[in-house]
């Protein structure tokens, strides 16, 4: 009866020694495992803001590249105003100086060749005026270009300095995971 009394004592410490040794592996691997799943869920919240992020900023991309594309198409049409208006001013010039040199070859037409060289005059003067206008006008709309070419300019940095860090982001994430 001793040795049967000795073995159940011996099989009860054995056992309870094992229970004690394992309760607190289970416990370290239970805390190790909370630990990984808190910080996949910061890498996971991470991650969604920086797709976020990135969403919103491919957005504005897309709005600047539109406004780019409409200061580009306001400075052609201003550029092609401006030729136009050059065009007529040099004609005007050329009906001026035609009508001058016409003055003093035809002394008998005097009047009507002056009445005309003063509206061709007044024309060209006009002329003249709208061309500074559109020129002015040209001035701006490259400036306007280029202001919303530097958004853009910017913008463009933004997203290669987002995906440098996602790209070095990943590079860290995949030497700790080997």
């Amino acid at each position: 009866m001793q040795r049967a009394f000795l073995l159940i004592l011996v099989v009860l410490g054995t056992a309870a020694a094992t229970v004690g040794q394992t309760a607190p592996s289970e416990s370290q691997t239970l805390q190790a495992l909370l630990t990984e799943v808190r910080g996949l869920r910061h890498d996971l919240q991470v991650s969604l803001t920086r797709v976020q992020s990135a969403q919103i900023l491919l957005f504005r991309l897309q709005i600047q590249q539109r406004a780019v594309t409409r200061a580009s198409q306001h400075v052609d049409e201003t550029r092609s105003k401006l030729a136009e208006v050059q065009l007529v001013q040099k004609a005007e010039a050329a009906k001026v100086a035609s009508l001058q040199e016409r003055l003093s070859e035809d002394p008998e037409h005097r009047e009507d060749i002056q009445a005309s060289l003063n509206h061709a005059q007044s024309d060209l003067t006009a002329a003249t005026d709208l061309a500074q206008q559109r020129q002015a006008t040209e001035t701006e709309a490259e400036q306007q270009l280029q202001t919303e070419q530097d958004k853009l300019k910017k913008l463009e940095a933004q997203l290669d300095e987002l995906v440098n860090d996602v790209t070095t982001l990943g590079e860290q994430s995949n030497r700790v995971s080997r």
